[in-house]
């Protein structure tokens, strides 16, 4: 089986399936990059948590988010910790976030790793996630932007 069009589309013959895995794995990285973490009621941690912050401040200049409600904290503790730009093997940035993700949720891959790269320019978030489909041994590599919400 190759696998389902993530999100669902119910055509007169069924379910909508893919032309390949690849498609399959494609779609189902799509929903997941844009759901925002608690959108589910059946898995609330489904989704990526970068996406929880369009509502916060983000700084243009040096490529990082700062948390809108300080409650009286330092300057130090209003900046999430997590840096924009950066790949998975760090702890510290979104990529690593989304690198859990993405082997949460998406069984088809193994090997998996997540890029992001901020280019202030454009204002856009360039995301890369590699790793090999298990089915066929293949590499595999999605690319998607993500638009700066200031």
């Amino acid at each position: 089986m190759i696998g389902l069009i993530a999100p669902l589309y119910i055509t007169k013959s069924g379910l909508k399936q893919a032309a390949n895995i690849k498609e399959s794995i494609d779609s189902f990285l799509a929903l997941l990059l844009s759901t925002t973490c608690g959108e589910s009621c059946i898995d609330p941690r489904f989704g990526f948590v970068f996406n929880n912050m369009r509502f916060e401040i983000f700084n243009e200049q040096q490529g990082v988010i700062y948390n809108s409600s300080p409650d009286n904290k330092t300057n130090d503790e209003i900046l999430y910790t997590k840096k924009i730009s950066g790949n998975s093997r760090n702890l510290n940035t979104f990529s690593a976030e989304l690198k859990a993700a993405v082997e949460r949720y998406e069984s088809r891959l193994e090997d998996i790793n997540a890029t992001m790269s901020y280019v202030r320019s454009e204002r856009k978030i360039y995301v890369t996630i590699t790793g090999t489909i298990i089915e066929t041994k293949e590499k595999y590599t999605y690319e998607t932007t993500l638009k700066i919400w200031n």
